[in-house]
């Protein structure tokens, strides 16, 4: 089998290709990978270093929206699986335009090559956020539940997903989509909750906490998260979309002394901020379908997972810089 990862540099991507190149996913055992990234600041190359040595690791320097690179490391692949996105929500807050390009644009120029290549199955990774907001008592969302993104990166995001989506039902590609909750672990850039917070901590400065700290979000772990993925990529239905979610929800105040707790420091590192502009409240997933489907279920517990994090991190301190 031939994979094309796209993002296979970042968190989450590069977290796929060192478990698919160890052949940790059965499906995918013996598979060449070819991974394409663009190395902006949350890629690199490190991330996949513990790999690099391996004959079924290739790596392609490239941005997404490049059609004539995309159709030529798209050729001979039998499986797609699109990693590569801005995701960070505060930058699409002050600036949009290079989430519509990358996140849309540029999915749009991966559908198009993969259409001409005759790929076997194409597979999306998507978000939560496209779902807008939760209310607290709210049942967890469904894949059925209308999309009602709030920030510039879960519109551009959602756009992807129904362009994705348009792809299936007009021309036919064979598309999985995959929607996961916050993902957390090993190799995650600074900018999001949990790397900032320990970055920060361990570097002595005070951590940013929003508004009153009562947003809540279900927390995944990131080899829970690409191995549900791998399982779409195996057995998803065509069009299908599968929600992939943690279990654990936490408001980022209950996150935040769990890491005050882990890196034994008190609440006066604290800093509350202004609220960012329209914070989602609640995000929660209902994982019916691909557990029932694929066989899939979270495995790390989020203490352990938490606690192998913040240990990663400190061993790893200074890796990206000292924080934000």
């Amino acid at each position: 089998m031939r994979i094309l990862v796209t993002g296979g540099a970042g968190f989450i991507g590069s977290n796929f290709v060192r478990q698919t190149v160890r052949n940790e996913y059965p499906a995918l055992a013996g598979a060449e990978v070819t991974v394409v990234d663009k190395l902006t600041y949350a890629g690199r190359r490190e991330n996949l270093e513990p790999v690099s040595g391996s004959p079924a690791l290739r790596f392609v320097e490239g941005d997404i929206c490049d059609g004539p690179l995309m159709r030529e490391v798209m050729r001979g692949a039998d499986l797609v699986v699109h990693f590569a996105a801005e995701s960070h929500v505060d930058r699409s807050i002050s600036g949009a335009e290079e989430f519509v390009r990358t996140n849309v644009l540029g999915t749009q120029t991966l559908l198009t090559a993969a259409l001409e290549a005759g790929v076997g199955r194409f597979v999306h990774v998507s978000t939560d956020e496209v779902y807008g907001s939760l209310d607290a008592g709210g049942t967890p969302w469904t894949e059925e539940e209308p999309l009602a993104p709030n920030s510039p990166y879960a519109a551009s995001k959602a756009s992807a997903d129904l362009m994705v989506l348009a792809f299936h039902r007009t021309h036919g590609l064979p598309v999985c989509l995959t929607r996961g909750s916050n993902t957390y672990g090993p190799y995650q850039y600074p900018e999001k909750i949990i790397p900032l917070f320990v970055s920060n901590l361990l570097a002595g400065r005070k951590v940013p906490l929003y508004g009153d700290g009562a947003n809540v979000r279900e927390w995944l772990h990131v080899d829970d998260h690409c191995r549900g993925v791998a399982l779409v990529a195996e057995g998803g239905e065509p069009g299908g979309i599968y929600n992939v979610g943690g279990g654990t929800e936490l408001t980022n105040r209950e996150l935040t002394e769990r890491l005050l707790e882990l890196l034994g420091v008190d609440r006066s590192m604290v800093e509350q901020v202004a609220d960012r502009k329209g914070h989602d409240r609640r995000y929660a997933m209902d994982i019916s379908r691909i557990s029932a489907a694929l066989g899939y279920k979270p495995t790390v517990p989020f203490e352990d997972g938490l606690a192998a994090t913040v240990d990663w991190y400190r061993q790893h301190h200074g890796l990206w810089g000292a924080g934000a």
